[in-house]
């Protein structure tokens, strides 16, 4: 067996052009949050209803074909095919509104259908590039890896609006979305240059329905899987009820400028950089499940010091920047060590099917919590739900406490065992964009 150890992932050709090809595909998108809208409420005049559709089209395909996308992942010899095919298609699609806009025959419907369009191929894509980062990156190297794709997204987060508002401004909204499907063209051609070969093994089976429900059943009977995912639900849930009504808590309580809103999501961004880093170092020491619980009981201090801020400006702003930071570098110790342990403990053949459950579950909760945080606020008023999802958030500790995931527990194997191979298997997945606080 060779025991010759890896070349730093830098240096490391096929792991970087993927992560090459994920941040500039991140970043294109992150244009498109800024010029979609705008495109829709500036040439198109949509009214209110028109844009509730066109904010929703986006991350509704998770809902719609998140499991199905984890069983097909799972049906796959190799991944990579599947995730060029995505991107052209999301690139062939972007590329229609400049061109209906040329033609004059644009509409918010069109604009609607384009973002279910490229929602689909970013579930399907995100479905299978899980696995297929298990082909490229060695296992002792996973944790750095995955630090490495969270990085991507908070330089999206910080580079991808003021790029978006250049465009938007030079080339006027429609034409910004072309940028979007080039970042899409150019992610397919640097995947299609990955030479790592793939060989996985796929599943059998003969029913996509007890795919998804041994995809479902694994999560939630496995304890270290059911751990994350029951933390990651928490935390999502009353982060969205915080996020609901921060924007008019820190504008009407607080006093807070508009124009320092920005700023300090920016330095939230930035301290999601600075999170990537430490936890691909500090994991070496003291392994992810350490730096998992230590994540979580760190998790609600930010929304915590916002619900009992006081004081003049100068002081609101110095803490809030200092736990913007500090929240950019909790949230990405925690989805990047939620990944890898996630990696680690799901078997092969189901790998592709329990990341889409656990993306089904933490996103899906979204749209809840963040109804719940609405209503509440319109009874008990803005202060009181900050404190109330910064005490649900701290509850997500209970999760890893008392699962195998806790230091010095006694547990048993991580991995359970393979599913039966044979055809029919008994039956029994963004940080939001005003505040980072969702873990996926």
């Amino acid at each position: 067996m060779d025991t010759t150890p890896p070349l730093p992932l830098r240096k490391q050709r096929d792991y970087r052009l993927l992560w090459s090809a994920r941040t500039i595909s991140i970043t294109g998108s992150e244009v498109s949050k800024l010029a979609v809208p705008l495109t829709a409420i500036t040439l198109l005049t949509a009214s209110p209803a028109e844009m509730g559709l066109l904010t929703a089209a986006a991350p509704l395909p998770a809902l719609l074909f998140g499991l199905q996308a984890g069983a097909i992942a799972d049906r796959l010899t190799r991944h990579r095919p599947l995730m060029i095919a995505c991107e052209l298609v999301s690139c062939a699609a972007a590329a229609t509104v400049p061109l209906a806009w040329l033609l004059g025959v644009l509409t918010v419907p069109w604009l609607i259908i384009v973002a279910l369009v490229i929602g689909t191929a970013g579930v399907i894509f995100k479905s299978a590039n899980f696995p297929y980062i298990a082909a490229v990156v060695d296992p002792s190297q996973r944790t750095e890896a995955m630090a490495g794709f969270h990085a991507s997204y908070s330089v999206a987060s910080v580079s991808g609006p003021g790029l978006a508002g250049i465009l938007v401004q030079t080339l006027t909204a429609p034409f910004a979305v072309l940028a979007e499907a080039l970042s899409f063209l150019a992610s397919a051609v640097l995947l299609r240059s990955i030479r790592t070969p793939e060989h996985n093994e796929p599943s059998r089976s003969s029913s996509m329905w007890r795919d998804i429900v041994e995809g479902l059943r694994t999560s939630l009977t496995h304890p270290t899987l059911r751990a994350v995912l029951g933390a990651g639900v928490t935390i999502n849930f009353f982060a969205m009820a915080y996020i609901a009504v921060y924007m008019l808590y820190m504008v009407n309580t607080l006093d807070i400028p508009k124009g320092m809103i920005g700023f300090l999501t920016a330095l939230s961004g930035a301290g999601g950089l600075l999170g990537a880093w430490l936890t691909s170092r500090l994991s070496k020491r003291y392994g992810e499940n350490r730096i998992l619980l230590v994540s979580v009981l760190f998790f609600p201090l930010d929304i915590l010091a916002v619900g009992l801020l006081t004081g003049p400006l100068w002081v609101k702003l110095t803490v809030l920047g200092l736990t913007g930071v500090m929240t950019g570098v909790i949230v990405v110790a925690f989805a990047t060590c939620m990944g890898v342990i996630t990696l680690r403990d799901t078997p092969a053949a189901l790998r592709g099917r329990v990341n889409a459950t656990m993306t089904f579950a933490v996103q899906g909760v979204l749209a809840v919590g963040g109804l719940v945080g609405g209503v509440l606020a319109e009874f008990m008023g803005l202060r009181p739900v900050i404190l109330l999802s910064a005490a649900g958030i701290a509850l997500s500790s209970l999760w890893i406490w008392l699962s195998p995931l806790r230091p010095n527990r006694p547990q048993t194997s991580h991995t359970p065992p393979a599913p039966p191979h044979n055809p029919a298997p008994e039956t029994l997945k963004n940080l939001i964009e005003s505040k980072r606080h969702s873990v996926i």
